[in-house]
């Protein structure tokens, strides 16, 4: 299935997640939470999810480089600073904090799960090719860099 590596926008890909997500609470039991965890539980991990965004966009505009996730080959400087020296993926993390959030929102276990089923789609259609553009663009750099630092968290 090498035809997905990194065709399917990321932003894309969440949202149809998101979608999966809405439409899977719509059929199963959602938790019996109070609403008050729901209501704030979703608004802190939106919250976090922003700063996130917002962070590592800061550190790949100062580092003068593109965050094109379709184009990882045009990357012309490996971003090792801010967020990018506790994981290597701090978007996708972004990504992760919102659809957390929206779990929270709609307060189903099942629309939860399908999380996971995201971060294995974008580790293995976006996050492993990128790591492949990265290391042949960046060498030595780079290798020393995934040792050093986590791909998620």
């Amino acid at each position: 299935m090498k035809f997905l590596e990194t065709k399917i926008p990321p932003p894309a890909v969440m949202a149809l997640f998101a979608l999966a997500m809405w439409g899977l609470a719509r059929v199963t039991p959602s938790f019996s939470i109070l609403a008050l965890v729901s209501f704030w539980g979703s608004k802190l991990f939106l919250a976090a999810g922003l700063v996130v965004l917002f962070l590592s966009a800061i550190n790949f505009i100062r580092a003068r480089t593109t965050f094109n996730p379709m184009a990882p080959q045009n990357a012309a400087t490996l971003v090792t600073s801010g967020l990018y020296s506790f994981s290597r993926n701090p978007i996708y993390v972004a990504d992760v904090l919102f659809l957390i959030s929206w779990g929270f929102y709609l307060a189903n276990p099942f629309a939860l799960a399908l999380i996971l089923l995201f971060m294995a789609y974008i580790t293995r259609f976006q996050i492993e090719p990128e790591e492949r553009a990265l290391s042949e663009k960046f060498g030595p750099d780079y290798a020393a860099y995934k040792k050093r630092v986590r791909r998620w968290l």
